[in-house]
């Protein structure tokens, strides 16, 4: 059973150059090193290192298909040491503003007969302003078995505000992030709590070098001893083709 999944650690996303595949579709991808995955906060690795990896293809009307993973550490799923994160979604812009909806599917393959996989849809909308971007975003995954914490089958809302800037005539950028999960449900460990951030990113040809640090006012504690919630900071190095 998962503490807290998601799509991309608080390590940057690597901007990958799309491939035209002509048709009006497109493909790009990324792989990426952190020294720690975070997902809402929470290390999913156990506060080590874990490789990603992503690709995406998409089309011009704004559709997009996707799969992402990371190594885990296995107190996440049953024992499994993978996540992989099924994707799809609609994507539109529309002057500075840009609306993307979608569903993702989470799997963690070598779970054995444990029901960890679950859906989640969800909805964000960002505007542009010269070098600087906000956006909104809302998680919602209904009552399913997989988020259960003994109570029935319960649901999570994770709501999230992102702020970033792109620092004119430099590779780097900035970001701050504030979410807050609402539970009670596996993926809030319980109880709801809020997760924070502020990160720095550095390009340099297809490479993408980050620096967060992450924190929350949760306590996780891992079969290690460790505090997956506590506060860290998060490095990495990814590269996108």
């Amino acid at each position: 059973m998962v503490l807290a999944t998601g799509l991309a650690s608080l390590a940057f996303a690597v901007p990958a150059t799309a491939e035209d595949l002509g048709g009006g579709f497109s493909v790009n991808g990324s792989t990426t090193i952190v020294s720690d995955y975070r997902f809402r906060g929470i290390s999913q690795s156990d506060k080590r290192i874990a490789l990603q990896g992503g690709l995406s293809a998409s089309h011009e009307t704004g559709a997009y298909v996707s799969v992402w993973g990371s190594s885990i550490d296995d107190y996440v799923a049953n024992g499994g040491d993978v996540e992989l994160d099924l994707i799809a979604g609609y994507r539109r812009t529309f002057g500075g503003t840009t609306v993307d909806v979608g569903i993702l599917y989470y799997y963690y393959p070598g779970a054995g007969n444990a029901n960890t996989d679950f859906v989640e849809p969800y909805v964000s909308v960002a505007h542009t302003i010269g070098p600087v971007t906000a956006k909104a975003t809302a998680n919602f995954a209904p009552s399913q078995s997989a988020l259960t914490v003994g109570a029935g089958d319960e649901d999570n809302l994770y709501l999230a505000g992102d702020l970033s800037i792109g620092i004119p005539n430099t590779p780097i950028s900035l970001a701050a992030h504030i979410g807050h999960s609402f539970g009670p449900s596996y993926l809030t460990i319980g109880d709801e709590y809020t997760d924070w951030s502020l990160a720095a990113s550095a390009t340099w040809r297809s490479l993408t070098f980050g620096l967060a640090y992450v924190d929350t006012d949760g306590t996780v504690i891992t079969p290690s001893g460790r505090n997956a919630s506590k506060a860290g900071v998060v490095a990495s190095v990814g590269v996108s083709f």
